[in-house]
């Protein structure tokens, strides 16, 4: 018996072989400075790319890391005295994920002589550091995996953006060409005798997001008047790159753990108590929302339709809907945003959750010890993943544009850096030129040619937003200087921005 209880002792670094503590450390060192070199050669290939959002997105990556590396240490250095808290017997026994204690845990002496039992055993908290670690690796490699298989889909989008370009798009959307709305691809598909009864417009929009849930009708209509109502009429804009740059900014909000989603993971981990059953309800509230968020947009994008027939039944030209935040849950957009946010986290933490007991307890454990429970959640975490990436995100990305304000980023990230620079001259200009003021070409006041113009208006409320100032005194600055930045003037000319109203020095350009 002291031969085993002998075996039983756990040797401290006081009898372990320095060569083998050395080992260790080595082999711990070496892959985190793996891990440290592939993330540094991540940002440089972001970088080279121009991928601001994705460098942003990668940065929050780095920063969770480092809080759950200071949680790991906090919880070590606490282990002992978190393990000398006591509690009651009573109270040591509620809300446990297993129906009895198991006998085989060891006390900390103060609380076994008391007659109580610890608020959290040593081998607890141990557990407790693998659960943090499993829940941040699951969140951020599926939300990733969740967004790539998104973009994957919309690269269908870059073929219809490339048709807008073609000679028959343009004759086909001829101005000078009348028709009934419901003579167009957008009026045959939304304008229906369901689209008017709520009660019927609903259960098809449910259904309707399983089947194609982006049409390239809904995709070019939503272009026109996305164009038309924040840039010039007839431009070139490229508006699937926008979108794309628009969802690499919101996978850097969705990629972090912030913590009101601390906060839900902390009421994840309270129910996972065996009296609610969790495994009845938890792992369906994913999908339920995602399947309302979908019959969501797809509602927007026919209530668009309806206000477009409501104005006028015949369309000149090319279908045109008016975006406005008023379509949206509480008049705001990115509440959407939010909302996915939670959806992937909470599926990513059940996945995590299940992969963590499966790895320290076994498949059978307490935690799943009905079947039902386990084919639920090996079921229902990939289906939800699956279903947000392939269909829900495409169609998020694309109506979520039609709020009444333009994203900002509208600009790519080089015209946004010489935005920047523009900005700064055009400051400097005006403070040497404060009491002379500033004329075109063709003798007109140049804020005068501001207002004459329909898409610089636009431009200085986008610059309002990139760069946060003034758009009434520094839109007419930064004009000045269009004058110093031939480049960027053509680029913005490409993005659909006209300079109507004064005059460029053209033969700089």
């Amino acid at each position: 018996m002291a031969e085993e209880a002998s075996n039983d002792l756990e040797i401290s670094l006081e009898n372990t072989p320095t060569w083998a503590v050395a080992t260790i450390c080595f082999i711990l060192i070496f892959v985190s400075i793996l891990i440290e070199h592939g993330l540094h050669l991540l940002a440089k290939y972001f970088t080279k790319r121009r991928k601001i959002a994705l460098i942003k997105a990668l940065d929050k990556i780095k920063s969770d890391l480092m809080l759950l590396g200071f949680l790991s240490l906090f919880l070590t250095v606490c282990e002992k005295p978190i393990a000398n808290i006591c509690i009651s017997k009573n109270v040591a026994q509620s809300f446990i994920p297993c129906k009895s204690l198991a006998g085989d845990e060891e006390e900390e002496s103060k609380c076994a002589n008391q007659g109580k039992m610890s608020l959290m055993s040593r081998k607890g908290v141990q557990q407790l550091q693998m659960l943090l670690f499993f829940l941040a690796f699951f969140h951020v490699m599926l939300s990733f995996l969740t967004f790539s298989l998104g973009i994957c889909k919309m690269r269908r989008w870059q073929y219809w953006e490339a048709e807008t370009r073609t000679l028959d798009y343009q004759f086909s959307n001829d101005p000078r060409r009348f028709q009934f709305i419901h003579q167009t691809s957008f009026g045959r598909r939304h304008l229906t005798f369901w689209s008017e009864h709520r009660f019927l417009r609903l259960p098809a929009c449910f259904i309707r997001q399983f089947f194609g849930s982006v049409y390239k009708a809904d995709y070019l209509t939503l272009r026109h008047g996305f164009i038309t109502a924040h840039l010039s009429e007839g431009s070139n804009f490229n508006f699937q790159k926008y979108i794309r740059r628009a969802l690499e900014n919101d996978f850097g909000v969705v990629v972090g753990i912030s913590l009101w989603i601390w906060i839900f993971s902390m009421l994840f981990i309270f129910f996972n108590a065996y009296v609610f059953y969790n495994y009845f309800w938890l792992p369906f509230i994913p999908l339920v929302m995602l399947l309302v968020i979908g019959t969501k947009l797809q509602s927007i994008i026919t209530k668009m339709g309806l206000d477009s027939y409501e104005t006028s039944h015949v369309v000149i030209g090319t279908l045109l809907v008016k975006p406005d935040d008023h379509f949206f849950w509480l008049g705001r957009p990115k509440l959407l945003l939010h909302l996915m946010h939670f959806i992937l986290f909470q599926n990513s933490f059940q996945l995590a959750f299940f992969a963590w007991s499966w790895y320290k307890f076994g498949l059978r454990s307490c935690f799943h010890s009905s079947t039902v429970d386990i084919v639920i959640r090996l079921v229902m975490g990939p289906i939800v993943h699956i279903l947000c990436g392939y269909v829900t995100l495409p169609l998020y990305a694309l109506v979520t544009q039609m709020g009444s304000s333009m994203r900002n980023a509208v600009f790519p990230e080089s015209v946004v850096s010489g935005l920047r620079r523009w900005r700064g001259r055009a400051k400097k200009v005006a403070a040497r030129k404060t009491h002379s003021p500033e004329r075109t070409s063709l003798g007109t006041p140049l804020d005068a040619s501001l207002d004459d113009s329909p898409s610089l208006g636009n431009l200085g409320t986008t610059l309002s937003i990139e760069l946060g100032y003034n758009t009434s005194k520094d839109s007419v600055e930064a004009a000045h200087e269009i004058y110093e930045a031939p480049e960027l003037a053509r680029q913005l000319g490409e993005l659909g921005y006209s300079f109507k109203g004064f005059e460029l020095d053209t033969t700089r350009m």
